[in-house]
């Protein structure tokens, strides 16, 4: 259930966009004021505990505030950043598998830093929303994943079809601070707030090396760079750098002269060109290089569609076929390794180290992977990724039902697809696809 902003805020929300949006140059020079209001200081709380997620250095739970009494609770950080003796505390590092088998570091902050960022984010959001360009589609009101997939599709169905399936190199930890200080500054002069996002985005990073011992370093301020994946201000910084390398691609005349459009989702984006790609890719190069980023050389390609497919926020976009005429067309559907994903995280719920769990609990757990999977991969023709998912899911279930009741076998007698659908409720994707919003041939 989404939280609904109380009224007060979304005045203050509107009125911050409408004036940036309407003066393109104007930079704001009182906002640390509205930090501590309560309202908003209440709604980043609601929106973080909504959120949840794993505790700081400091182990405060949402319980423990709530033990201590969440008024209170506010209106102490509210005084600390009116006093201004807020500091922020060190972020507890963690590790995340990627889908490539390396670790992914994520930062998480305390709750009470965690609320601080939110409360600005509440903030700056309408101010830097006014700018963003319409190609970034991550972390932005009404705006998803799915909307960028889209837009590729119909460059792709419009004859933009040289393509530039880039990566960078750890976008989110390479921001070199001194720059990203300067795209904010273009629009906020509060030297109070300004500050404040210098301390969080050159916090401390706590560590765990094992035996009970805790280590602590600063990277970021050591190397200047980087903004902390996890907290709740990250997002936001990190599309308004990446707003100067879309933007500025349209400035330098790259979109109109190469006829070469950039669609970006967070770190993400791909170059849909009708001229050459290999003018666009060595023009995105000399730019990134500018910016200080890296690209990833192994990752980075060009690619003509639909003699090629490109992959895009997990979807594999190219050639498919009709089911009623078996003609081409260039369509969408999830790739092998988002099939190949959501397959793993099946097996992992159905893991002999489970069997002690309660059936209905296992297949409620299946059925919430399954239908949030579903409800992402729901453009272009999924019927035969979902009978796939369904047929290793219900294998899966059946062995993991064999092994809890000492049964030998398959089990495909005792636990047919039926029971497992009918009788446990087993959600079966393959009749989820009538209805959905199928992609234009």
């Amino acid at each position: 259930m989404s939280l609904v902003t109380p009224e007060t805020i979304r005045k203050l929300q509107r009125t911050l966009y409408a004036k940036a949006k309407g003066t393109a140059r104007y930079r704001f020079y009182s906002l640390y004021d509205k930090l501590y209001r309560m309202d908003i200081l209440d709604a980043a709380y609601r929106s973080c505990r909504q959120n949840a997620g794993a505790p700081g250095v400091d182990g405060q739970r949402f319980e423990d505030v709530a033990a201590y009494g969440e008024q209170r609770w506010l209106a102490e950080l509210a005084q600390s950043l009116r006093e201004k003796t807020y500091r922020p505390s060190p972020i507890r590092r963690v590790y995340i598998p990627k889908a490539d088998g390396k670790l992914r570091p994520l930062g998480i902050a305390t709750l009470r830093d965690r609320v601080a960022q939110t409360a600005a984010m509440m903030v700056l959001e309408p101010i830097f929303e006014a700018d963003l360009q319409p190609e970034q589609y991550a972390y932005r009101p009404k705006r998803s994943a799915l909307d960028a997939v889209q837009h590729v599709h119909r460059l792709l169905s419009t004859g933009y079809t040289e393509v530039i399936d880039a990566d960078l190199s750890g976008y989110f930890d390479s921001i070199p601070h001194a720059e990203l200080y300067t795209s904010v500054a273009r629009r906020v002069s509060d030297g109070a707030l300004l500050a404040l996002l210098k301390r969080w985005l050159t916090v401390a990073v706590e560590d765990d090396v094992g035996k009970g011992r805790k280590r602590r370093s600063t990277p970021n301020q050591d190397a200047r760079r980087g903004t902390p994946q996890g907290s709740p201000i990250s997002p936001l910084l990190s599309n308004v750098y990446m707003r100067r390398f879309v933007l500025g691609w349209k400035m330098l005349g790259h979109e109109r002269r190469l006829r070469a459009h950039i669609v970006n989702y967070a770190d993400d984006f791909v170059i849909c060109c009708k001229g050459s790609s290999e003018s666009a890719m060595y023009a995105m190069r000399a730019m990134m290089t500018r910016l200080k980023l890296t690209v990833n050389e192994g990752k980075t390609r060009t690619c003509r569609v639909p003699k090629e497919s490109v992959d895009f926020l997990g979807y594999r976009i190219g050639r498919c076929y009709s089911t009623r005429t078996g003609k081409p067309y260039i369509g969408t559907r999830p790739s092998p390794k988002s099939i190949q994903r959501i397959c793993r995280t099946a097996s992992d719920l159905t893991a002999r180290q489970r069997l002690l769990i309660d059936a209905d609990l296992q297949v409620d757990q299946l059925n919430r992977s399954l239908i949030g999977w579903a409800n992402y991969f729901r453009l272009g023709p999924v019927s035969k990724a979902y009978r796939a998912v369904d047929t290793h899911t219900q294998d899966r279930l059946r062995r993991w039902l064999c092994s809890k009741h000492k049964q030998s076998g398959k089990g495909t007698a005792r636990f047919p697809d039926e029971h497992l659908h009918e009788v446990l409720g087993l959600v079966r994707l393959s009749e989820r696809t009538r209805g959905l919003p199928w992609a234009n041939a």
